[in-house]
C-alpha cells in the first residue's frame, strides 16, 4: 500500500510516497455519513455515484479480514435491533489516552484554515458549502446508510466515538482507513474522524478517491468542485495524515491469501 503525504521543505511542499504493508487483521475501515439522502442535492448525486464503488472496495477488503464500521451519523436509530449495532454496544470498554470529543474543530496549533471557504449558506439551505443552484431546506432527509453500501457479516454500525474506540481496541485494529463524506467537515471533525484518530495515536489514512467535500465554486478560492476536493485532500496530507486509493485495500501480499499447503480449508 502506498501512503501519500506532503512534507514542507523550506517554503515548498513536496509530495512524499511511502510503501507500507498493513496486516488486514489489524485494519479497520470507517464509512462516514454515506447517507441515503442529503439536504444538498448535488452532494447527494455525488454520493449516489460513489456508493457502488465504495461497496466494491468494502466487499473485497472484508474478504481479506479488514473490519468494517458503518457510521451514518444521526441514522443509527434505524439499526438498533441489528447484530451490527449490538456488536458495537457490547464491545469491552477501553480507556482512551485522550478525551474523545463530541466534535473535533479546526486545531490552530496543528493546521491553518482550510483552503476553501465552506462557511456560506444560500437560499433556504442550512447546509454550508452546498453547490445546488438554488439550495433549499430539506428537514426530513433519510439518514439510513446508502442502500448501495451493504452491511453484512461481522460489520458494526455506530456514530459514537467511544463505542467505535472500544471496538477497535477490542479487535486489535490499530490501522484506520476513513472514507465517506464530507472531507472538510465530518470526515475531519466527527468523534470517529481523522482529527480524533490522530489524537488517539491510530495509524489513520484517508481514502482520497472515496470521499467528497461540501464546497461551492461560487466561494473562495473560486475553483471547480473537483479542485476544491483536491485542495482539502492536500490540506489533510500536509497537516493530518496520509492518503491512499481504494484499490489498495483490495489486494494482499501475493501468497498470503492462498490455501494452506496441506490442502485444508480450516
Amino acid at each position: 500500500m502506498v501512503l501519500r503525504r506532503r512534507k514542507q521543505v523550506g517554503d515548498e511542499w513536496q509530495l512524499v510516497e511511502e510503501m507500507v504493508q498493513w496486516e488486514a487483521s489489524e485494519t479497520a475501515i470507517i464509512v462516514c455519513d454515506m447517507w441515503a439522502e442529503h439536504p444538498c442535492k448535488m452532494a447527494e448525486l455525488r454520493v449516489d455515484r460513489m456508493a457502488p464503488r465504495m461497496n466494491e472496495v468494502l466487499s473485497l477488503a472484508r474478504d481479506h479480514g479488514v473490519a468494517i464500521v458503518h457510521s451514518p451519523s444521526s441514522g443509527i436509530k434505524y439499526y438498533e435491533d441489528t447484530p451490527y449495532r449490538a456488536r458495537m454496544k457490547e464491545a469491552v470498554h477501553a480507556e482512551p489516552s485522550v478525551p474523545i470529543q463530541g466534535w473535533c474543530y479546526l486545531n490552530e496549533e496543528h493546521e491553518p484554515p482550510l483552503p476553501i471557504d465552506d462557511s456560506v449558506t444560500r437560499g433556504e439551505a442550512i447546509v454550508r458549502g452546498c453547490d445546488d443552484p438554488h439550495p433549499k431546506h430539506y428537514p426530513d432527509s433519510d439518514r439510513h446508510q446508502h442502500p448501495a453500501i451493504k452491511m453484512i457479516g461481522y460489520d458494526g454500525v455506530s456514530d459514537n466515538g467511544q463505542e467505535i474506540f472500544n471496538f477497535l481496541e477490542q479487535e486489535g485494529r490499530k490501522n484506520i482507513v476513513i472514507m465517506g463524506v464530507h472531507t472538510n467537515m465530518c470526515v475531519l471533525g466527527r468523534p470517529f474522524g481523522i482529527r480524533q484518530q490522530v489524537y488517539l495515536g491510530k495509524n489513520v489514512v484517508l481514502c482520497r478517491d472515496l470521499t467528497d467535500a461540501l464546497y461551492d465554486p461560487r466561494d473562495r478560492p473560486y475553483v471547480s468542485h473537483a479542485r476544491g476536493v483536491e485542495l482539502v485532500v492536500e490540506h489533510i496530507e500536509k497537516h493530518w495524515c496520509p492518503t491512499i486509493l481504494g484499490s489498495m485495500l483490495t489486494h494482499v501480499v501475493p501468497g498470503s491469501a492462498d490455501a494452506p499447503e496441506d490442502g485444508s480449508t480450516s
